[in-house]
């Protein structure tokens, strides 16, 4: 992928790109009768200058592609992006990204045009992914002025809906990675916690075909009857 974006962005500079063509993006796709087995699915993970998505800012963005019950290794996304206007002396020590990286990374609007053709508008998974959606949606929508919604699946419900009596001692995702015995090689990095969540959505997806789980929709449904539980034994 990265070379990828070096290629592109020197035949942007020779003036012809080849790249792709902002006004005609992949359309994403809805949650339907796609089979898990056979969809295409994209985990993904951002490192950020805070928790606050109306002040702060996407810096990095780590993703991997699940196909076929398998991770694809050879089809992931890993890029900083460029932005040395932004502060981050107070994220700088959880995440490793500092004001030299951000000064040599990649243009927000060439990665977030390649992100968006490289997704090919497929679901997008993330460990409590509220948070990441609200940041991409941000940039995307303020940087390309995108705003098609696409599906989002929280990874962090998948886990407890399809492994309601596992002794995590927590619900982060250290504590499920613990759980399954993975070995996460660099935490606050991008592509490391994507491919650390992809690891748990294939636990996730072998569950799910166990209990006749098939289809995107029949996840959904499983997930919605799930909130409905837990709905249900909240206090009063």
């Amino acid at each position: 992928m990265l070379e990828q974006i070096k290629d592109w962005i020197e035949r942007l500079r020779a003036g012809s790109t080849g790249g792709p063509d902002r006004e005609h993006l992949p359309t994403p796709k809805t949650a339907g009768h796609q089979r898990l087995s056979d969809c295409r699915l994209i985990v993904l993970d951002l490192e950020t200058t805070g928790l606050n998505a109306a002040k702060d800012e996407v810096i990095a963005i780590g993703a991997v592609a699940i196909h076929k019950n398998a991770i694809a290794m050879g089809d992931q996304f890993d890029l900083i992006l460029r932005r040395p206007e932004l502060d981050i002396s107070e994220t700088v020590l959880i995440h490793g990204i500092g004001p030299e990286a951000l000064t040599r990374g990649h243009e927000t609007e060439d990665a977030l045009l390649h992100l968006l053709e490289w997704m090919n508008g497929d679901p997008i998974l993330a460990y409590h992914s509220a948070f990441d959606q609200k940041f991409l949606e941000k940039a995307l929508k303020n940087t390309l002025g995108y705003t098609q919604p696409h599906t989002w699946i929280d990874v962090a419900e998948m886990l407890p809906a399809f492994f309601p009596d596992a002794k995590t001692g927590g619900r982060g995702l250290d504590n499920w990675a613990d759980f399954f015995g993975l070995e996460v090689s660099a935490r606050h990095h991008a592509a490391a916690d994507a491919l650390a969540t992809a690891e748990l959505t294939l636990a996730v997806i072998n569950r799910a075909h166990k209990n006749d789980v098939a289809t995107l929709q029949d996840l959904n449904d499983k997930l919605k009857y799930y909130r409905r539980l837990q709905n249900m034994h909240r206090p009063g």
